[in-house]
């Protein structure tokens, strides 16, 4: 009996001995492949404005509304409330703050945006799905290929007054004509990202991520663009070798957005760069944080949305902020 018992108290050991070395293992190398950097920094509450001309008073709060698992493409609804693409659902945000779903699934929409019908146009980004499609309020297909060859990594769109789509991927902007004819309009943008229409909707400004300048196009009647030109230079530039791979990747121009007097809302690496409808930079909204451990959380798109659309929504790593300004989001379409 002795035997059994002492056996069994040396089996019990080498248990939580290999228990203790496994753990010891795990810390280990969690702390090797996080080269000690500490987790990121979780959004904050609040971030203080400075005076930008005719958008916002200084000492502005710009004020976390909530935390989602992913946030892009933000529109505006007619009730004020936004809508944001989520990890493969759409969300809700209402005027009060009230966080719902409404769409499920979603084909991993990146951005979405209403047309005149009261249709949500999407660019979804399933696996072997790409597409621009409508996801509500019945699912369909309006366009999955270009000369017969699928699309690449579909980004974002902006839906005329008219029913246009203009809508970007890797090699370039394609325009979805309201009657269902696709053509690109723009190419050899090393990094084609966001796009917006002016509220008059004779411009297209279009991001390019790799580049130092917003670039513009005038538009066509029948949709075509033409007079490709630098608009406005960023203040955010990609840095070679930063320890921040955000900053080391690219300047981080991605959504963008208008106001009814025309100025331009970008977001970058700085926050929410601002320009005036000649390209002068007016000043930079902060939504950043985590920059000082080499962590950056940046904005990834911006709508105006609420009554009247008097405020800004700023969406990007997860976080969903909002600002009350002195301009408007334009009135003749969601975005």
């Amino acid at each position: 009996m002795k035997t059994q018992i002492r056996v069994s108290r040396l089996g019990a050991l080498a248990r939580v001995t290999r228990t203790f070395v496994a753990l010891c293992l795990l810390i280990a190398a969690a702390a090797v492949s996080g080269q000690g950097q500490p987790a990121a920094a979780p959004p904050p509450s609040t971030i203080v404005t400075p005076a930008i001309p005719g958008v916002v008073t200084a000492g502005t709060r710009v004020e976390l509304v909530g935390v989602l698992r992913r946030t892009e493409g933000p529109v505006a609804m007619a009730d004020g409330s936004l809508l944001v693409s989520d990890n493969d659902r759409i969300t809700r945000v209402d005027p009060g703050g009230n966080i719902s779903t409404f769409v499920e699934p979603s084909g991993a929409a990146n951005a979405v945006s209403f047309d005149q019908k009261g249709r949500l146009i999407s660019v979804e980004r399933a696996a072997n799905k790409e597409k621009v499609g409508v996801l509500y309020p019945a699912p369909a297909t309006l366009v999955d290929r270009y000369e017969g060859k699928p699309f690449n990594r579909l980004n974002d769109l902006v839906v005329s007054s008219r029913g246009g789509v203009y809508f970007t991927d890797t090699a370039g902007i394609y325009y979805l004509s309201p009657t269902g004819a696709v053509a690109r309009v723009a190419q050899g943008i090393p990094n084609p990202n966001g796009v917006i229409l002016s509220p008059d909707e004779k411009v297209l400004y279009a991001n390019d991520k790799d580049g130092l300048y917003l670039l513009a196009f005038d538009v066509a009647a029948d949709g075509t663009l033409s007079n490709r030109r630098t608009f406005a230079r960023y203040l955010s530039l990609r840095v070679a070798g930063h320890p921040d791979p955000l900053l080391a990747e690219d300047n981080g121009a991605d959504g963008l957005t208008v106001d009814s007097d025309g100025r331009v809302y970008v977001a970058t690496n700085l926050g929410v760069e601002v320009f005036s409808p000649r390209g002068d930079h007016l000043g930079t909204i902060p939504a950043t944080w985590g920059g000082d451990r080499f962590m950056l959380r940046k904005p990834q798109n911006v709508a105006f949305a609420g009554p009247g659309k008097r405020t800004l929504f700023i969406v990007g790593s997860g976080a969903v902020f909002k600002v009350q300004t002195l301009a408007q989001g334009v009135q003749n379409r969601a975005k």
